[in-house]
């Protein structure tokens, strides 16, 4: 069974059409999961009813997904952002992807929005992720639970939770790169700037390789945003 887990905090304005996008696949046997971060709006009361479990979680995207893959009752387990939609087949492709013989994966993305530069920047972080098997949040990474427990869970950062274990996970498997796309929101890229998100995030991948301690760097993010 594939168990999708959401990490949420205060997302009440699209929480709902995300897990309204799921009603298919939950419909063909997949288990949905919001795991919460301690929301102070309604992201709790609206997305009980649309999912199989919502839970409470310490704050922070590792840690909720962590709490999310304990609550899960799958042998495969998926990865969501809450502000990014699945293509409507993704159990199918998982399946097919796992069946081949690897033991995680993650999807092409498209960057949801009016500026021209996102459809730019989602076939660079494609290409990206291509090359160097290193996958990002945003692409709904997935993987069989016995992987998950192999490479010790999203170690508990408060930045770059996903390349870290995207690096853990290529140690123990070449990742299924799927060319169908998720499709996620450009809100953050349109709303703090498009180059200047692009030099942001590039300035703290770069320090986080270099060895820079994830705790600042969340901070610099948080700022930057």
């Amino acid at each position: 069974m594939l168990s999708i887990i959401i990490p949420t905090l205060n997302e009440a304005d699209g929480i709902a059409d995300v897990l309204e996008s799921l009603a298919t696949l939950r419909e063909r046997g997949a288990e949905v999961i919001v795991a919460d971060g301690g929301s102070d709006d309604a992201t709790i009361e609206i997305a009980a009813p649309l999912a199989d479990r919502v839970i409470d979680a310490p704050r922070g995207r590792a840690l909720q997904m962590n709490a999310g893959a304990a609550a899960a009752s799958g042998d495969t387990l998926l990865f969501l952002h809450a502000d990014t939609r699945l293509p409507d087949d993704a159990d199918r492709l998982i399946a097919s992807a796992l069946a081949a013989g690897v033991a995680w994966g993650r999807f092409d993305v498209r960057i949801e929005g009016v500026h021209p530069m996102l459809a730019v920047i989602a076939s660079m972080m494609n290409l990206r992720s291509r090359i160097t098997g290193i996958a990002t949040g945003d692409q709904a990474i997935f993987m069989r639970r016995r992987t998950f427990d192999a490479a010790g869970g999203f170690p508990e950062q408060p930045l770059m939770e996903d390349i870290a274990m995207s690096s853990a996970l290529r140690r123990l498997s070449p990742p299924a790169c799927l060319r169908e796309r998720a499709r996620t929101s450009g809100r953050r890229w349109e709303k703090n700037g498009v180059l200047r998100t692009i030099v942001l995030m590039w300035s703290l991948r770069l320090r986080y390789f270099l060895g820079a301690d994830p705790a600042a760097l969340a901070l610099i993010y948080r700022r930057g945003r």
